[in-house]
């Protein structure tokens, strides 16, 4: 049932075919290829059909595509050393639309399963020109392991080896392209953007892929829309989301589209004017003659591309120029007897080459990855075949045979290098590309280039002409935090930073704390030392309370040198004698406990400052106390008890008092100092812009 199925498929697509004069080249081993040498619109049907390429417009870059192969393969079938003895032939297929790009591909596997006789059988298969075109055929010749090398498939979903095993392309995946368009944004603080991607798998999974990865670098997608294929049914939709760009109110759009629904869509931009925007585009667009050549596109803004890295192409040009006169007997140039599909075939080149098309930089990028692919497989060739400098071993080859030896492929083509990683991608990077108007005249400035491994963006911005700003809100200043509002993180109000706070970058929806030793005010960008509080010896009151100090001094010791030179004396004995030099004494001892304010506190000062006067005090209150006891027993209690007084005197009573009380004190002050020790320490607590420097019991 399936075989019949396939075979009905395959008489249809026959049907709707005419017939005509393909572009060949006999050999003892072909190589297919699939190009675009003509545009068709999609048509919409119930019933499988194929509008003749020929009724399309002419596709001066599919041209280009076929020129290289052709260019390829001269040079290859010359070259004696790399396949001698053998002659490398191609047939190419007009890709003028994806039912093109169906049938060829059915074409190719009715060969494996010998439904179609056409001798000689692909080898393998070079193209499409579009990752749209070029899941069908990675699908279906995967099954047989034919190896497909695209010159400009970039789809990401094509690295996957189990459903496309045998698909290898000479031009970057879309996974880098990605990386590439996001550094850009990241480079210009372009946070504030709008995503479209055609519809079709190359638009899809590239938009995916970036607004997947978008919030990694802090980028914030306003709006993002599918751009359809452009049909009368699909104008409103166009021109809507051009509108809803223009709500918005970004500055910069990323457009990941093939150059076909790209070149429809940007007819609308132009239709709403449009005007002073950044547009990001891919690969596929953004170095195209399709879409640079719309009437008045010049007046959408800055294009910035990302471009297959351009390689010198010598000897293209040239070979190109010469097609003319190679072309003009082209029906009998070792033609094949039979056509395979003839309505892919039947393209005039001799009638292209006439048109002598100028040859931009974005033919020449892709025409050098298919050169680059038809290499690989030549190289892949020479080591299935067992070639040396004079001859091959083998002539029988097998699709699935060329496969393995082209996943080891490793060669050098004109300066540069080309082998397929695990998934069948080549070792390319990318070039930054702007669009350049000069009196309304179009021409491409390289101004970047893009590495992948590891991510590697240089761009010159010197060389591009416009490059507005695209934020949803202003930068916060130093000293201010993000407040997001709504549901886009790059949508904010700006916080100041409280006291004791600081920010001195942006983006941050946090402030800092200050260090322990440090402070700020509100709003600040960095933090300020916190002043050190102690008494400095020579601050002001620190001078005052040392005069006071010499004053009290003065008096104590006056007064104790005075009573020690009278000390004889009635006087001093009714006033205590020995007595009241002690509590001198003790009170010059508790004032000099004053001098371990000042200064730095140590571990001595805080040790002495209070124990010291404490002690002291209690001597002096002691001697105060026992004074007093002398006055209550001499005057109050003398006839009472007559021999009370006599007693404590002579046995020493009011010495053994003080003594006593003094140890105690002395314990006591001893005692807590080991529990409790005072240590230097500081507050950080009292003021918010100073530290005191104090000292404090453990508890």
């Amino acid at each position: 049932m399936g075989e019949l199925l396939f075979e009905t498929l395959l008489l249809v697509c026959f049907w709707s075919c005419c017939y005509g004069t393909g572009l060949q080249h006999r050999g003892n081993i072909t190589i297919y290829g699939m190009f675009p040498l003509h545009n068709v619109g999609a048509t919409i049907s119930t019933v499988p059909q194929l509008t003749d390429c020929n009724r399309g417009t002419a596709n001066s870059h599919g041209y280009y595509l076929v020129q290289a192969l052709r260019y390829a393969v001269e040079e290859i079938n010359n070259n004696s050393q790399l396949l001698p003895g053998i002659t490398l032939g191609y047939q190419t297929y007009d890709t003028c639309s994806l039912q093109a790009s169906i049938l060829g591909t059915v074409t190719l596997v009715a060969q494996q399963y010998n439904r179609v006789k056409v001798e000689p059988r692909a080898i393998a298969l070079i193209g499409p020109d579009s990752s749209s075109y070029s899941f069908t055929p990675a699908a279906a010749l995967g099954g047989f392991l034919m190896p497909e090398i695209s010159y400009e498939a970039s789809n990401e979903l094509l690295s996957n080896k189990q459903l496309y095993p045998s698909f290898f392309r000479t031009i970057p995946s879309d996974k880098n392209q990605v990386k590439a368009m996001l550094e850009i944004l990241v480079r210009y603080d372009w946070t504030w953007i709008a995503l479209l991607g055609s519809d079709n798998s190359y638009g899809l999974q590239g938009m995916l892929s970036l607004s997947q990865q978008a919030s990694d670098f802090n980028i914030c997608i306003a709006y993002q829309a599918v751009i359809p294929t452009l049909r009368t049914d699909t104008q409103q939709r166009m021109r809507n989301i051009v509108k809803n760009i223009i709500k918005t109110k970004v500055n910069t759009i990323v457009v990941f589209s093939s150059k076909r629904i790209a070149k429809g869509f940007f007819s609308f931009v132009i239709e709403q004017n449009v005007t002073g925007k950044v547009w990001i585009g891919s690969e596929d667009w953004s170095v195209a003659t399709l879409v640079s050549e719309i009437p008045g596109i010049s007046t959408i803004g800055t294009v910035l591309g990302v471009s297959v890295k351009y390689t010198p192409f010598n000897g293209f040009q040239d070979f190109a120029n010469q097609a003319i006169t190679k072309l003009r007997n082209i029906s009998a140039e070792n033609g094949f007897s039979e056509m395979s599909v003839p309505c892919l075939q039947n393209t005039d080149l001799y009638e292209m080459a006439s048109a002598q098309y100028r040859l931009a930089e974005y033919d020449i990028a892709s025409s050098f990855n298919v050169y680059r692919a038809v290499y690989a497989a030549a190289h892949a060739l020479h080591q299935a075949l067992k070639c040396d400098s004079e001859k091959c071993q083998n002539t029988e080859i097998q699709p699935w045979q060329l496969f393995q030896y082209l996943k080891q492929v490793r060669i050098s083509i004109r300066n540069t290098t080309l082998f397929f990683d695990e998934y069948g991608n080549p070792p390319t990077g990318y070039d930054i590309v702007t669009w350049i108007w000069i009196n309304k005249t179009w021409s491409l400035g390289m101004v970047g280039s893009f590495i992948s491994e590891p991510p590697n963006l240089q761009v010159d911005a010197s060389q591009i002409q416009w490059m507005p700003e695209s934020r949803c809100s202003p930068e916060c200043p130093y000293g201010h935090r993000r407040l997001q509002i709504g549901q886009h993180k790059c949508c904010f109000m700006c916080i100041e930073c409280s006291a004791s706070t600081f920010l001195n970058k942006t983006g941050s929806t946090s402030c800092q704390p200050c260090n322990k030793d440090q402070w700020s005010p509100s709003g600040s960008e960095d933090c300020l030392p916190r002043t050190v509080l102690y008494l400095r010896w020579d601050d002001l009151l620190a001078i005052v309370l040392l005069v006071l100090l010499a004053l009290t001094l003065l008096l104590t010791l006056g007064t104790a040198l005075i009573f020690l030179l009278n000390l004889s004396t009635p006087v001093v004995k009714s006033a205590g004698g020995r007595t009241c030099l002690l509590m001198l004494l003790s009170l010059t001892i508790a004032a000099c406990s004053s001098l371990c304010l000042f200064s730095t506190p140590s571990r001595a000062s805080c040790l002495f400052k209070k124990s010291l006067f404490i002690f002291s005090f209690t001597v002096c209150l002691t001697c105060m106390t026992v004074r007093a006891f002398q006055v209550v027993c001499i005057f109050k209690w003398s006839a009472k008890l007559p021999k009370f007084y006599d007693t404590w005197v002579k046995n020493r009573g009011p010495d053994i008092f003080i003594l006593v009380t003094s140890l105690v004190e002395f314990f006591i002050s001893v005692l807590c100092a080991s529990l409790n020790t005072p240590l230097p320490s500081a507050d950080y607590d009292f003021y918010f812009d100073s530290i005191v420097l104090e000292c404090t019991i453990l508890v």
